[in-house]
């Protein structure tokens, strides 16, 4: 069963550690089964209820999962081993297209936004006490919310947009609850989830967003929240229609119970307009992140939504970091202000990337997906060999297992950085591990 591998402790706390160790190191395997709860109190010599409460807490942190008859076991991916784990050793000299950054050339300079949030801030220094959210910032965020349709809020700031999504799951969900998540999916978010003790439920998806049959699949079966994501969506690039977005706020507003999370992060490079479906039910928020369009190290996003919500997650805020840096905020609120970068241009940009791909890519009869940010996905019949012929053609793209669930494999090409000249050739090479696929569809 676990072979030779000693787990340990004389206490609840010791024995989760000691198994959560081995699994962090790879020497208990996803899908191995522990030994029953009174075989291991026997062979530690602890009392039934010690081992127990072990698996309860391993269970809640999302490290292992009870499977009735068959006994508790190591998740298939325990989130004491991350999916960004997942990834492909890039050799010298290969083209990397695997890690879903933004284009360092479109992002907006720094220096005199923070030149001048400093000035502000040494003349009149934030002290404790003091309002939680800039002024300036809230102002814009607001009026941004509104002439996207989101209903009037109260907003906060959090450390990024899995900050502001953890806390809000938080606020709401107990270790247990059942959690709607896009597969394929944010692989970060599919840590989340089962790091949070929370239960994971996949929802397929096409280039319009979350399917409606597949959303009122999970919501018959008993869910207490939905994640979607409004548009770039990682890594199909997905983006809400208008239509998908009615038919899901008809779907969301039957249960007045569950909790609606939204990622906006694609906001300002995604090239489509948002539909968002905050209001649809009475516990929602919706977040917006500046790391794709002003850069990942600013670790800044806004977050609105309904009252209640809102008040728990500032309040648990303020029992930790108590606030996010008044002058990032700053800093920030002038790049708003000053309106760098040119947005339009920067989707504009982006766009083009993608399309000139997608385009190459149906020229060979192959159809990606991408309708809106920084990605395309590729269904592909197995992405082990296709990551592996890329690789050994000069280009490292990222393999689908990181963001799925129970959807087919696939992997994820980046597209931020790819020059004109550079999407013939990848498509080439893509069709050749493929095969001659005139008139055939990888779907």
């Amino acid at each position: 069963m676990l072979g030779e591998y000693p787990i340990h402790g004389d206490g609840a706390q010791g024995i989760s550690r000691s198994i959560e160790e081995a699994v962090g190191r790879g020497a208990l395997r996803p899908g191995e089964v522990l030994p029953p709860i009174r075989e291991l109190a026997t062979r530690l010599g602890v009392n039934p209820n010690t081992v127990a409460a072990a698996y309860r807490g391993l269970r809640e942190r999302g490290v292992v999962e009870t499977a009735g008859r068959r006994g508790t076991r190591v998740r298939s991916k325990p989130a004491s081993t991350p999916r960004e784990n997942l990834r492909v050793e890039v050799p010298a000299g290969v083209r990397d297209l695997s890690l879903g950054n933004p284009d360092p050339a479109l992002l907006p300079s720094l220096a005199g936004a923070f030149a001048s949030a400093a000035r502000a801030a040494d003349a009149r220094p934030v002290l404790y006490g003091e309002e939680a959210v800039d002024p300036e910032l809230a102002r814009r965020a607001a009026e941004s919310f509104a002439e996207a349709g989101v209903p009037e809020a109260p907003v906060a700031v959090t450390s990024g947009a899995l900050d502001a999504i953890e806390r809000v799951l938080q606020a709401h969900l107990r270790p247990g609850d059942a959690v709607a998540v896009e597969d394929p999916g944010w692989e970060s978010l599919l840590d989340l989830v089962p790091a949070l003790g929370l239960r994971a439920v996949p929802v397929a998806l096409d280039d319009e967003g979350p399917l409606p049959e597949a959303v009122d699949r999970v919501l018959r079966a008993g869910v207490r929240a939905v994640l979607v994501t409004d548009r770039a969506q990682n890594p199909t690039g997905a983006a809400l229609t208008a239509r998908r977005a009615a038919e899901l706020r008809e779907l969301l507003g039957g249960d007045p119970s569950l909790l609606l999370v939204e990622d906006d992060h694609g906001h300002g490079i995604a090239g489509l307009p948002l539909h968002p479906l905050a209001g649809a039910t009475r516990h929602w928020a919706l977040v917006r992140s500046t790391a794709k369009a002003y850069g990942p190290d600013l670790r800044l996003a806004v977050l609105t939504g309904d009252e209640l919500t809102m008040d728990r997650v500032r309040g648990r805020q303020r029992l930790g970091p108590g606030w996010v840096s008044r002058l990032l905020q700053g800093a920030v609120a002038r790049l708003w202000a000053e309106g760098s970068p040119d947005l339009d241009r920067v989707a504009r940009a982006y766009g083009e990337r993608r399309g000139a791909l997608l385009d190459a890519l149906a020229a060979r009869g192959i159809t990606g997906h991408g309708a809106s940010g920084l990605n395309v996905w590729l269904p592909v019949p197995d992405e082990t060999a296709v990551v592996a012929h890329l690789l050994h053609a000069g280009w490292a793209v990222a393999p689908g297992a990181r963001y799925r669930l129970g959807s087919g494999p696939g992997i994820r090409i980046t597209t931020a950085e790819l020059t004109a000249a550079e999407a013939q050739p990848l498509a080439e090479a893509v069709a050749a591990v493929l095969g001659p696929v005139p008139g055939r569809r990888y779907v």
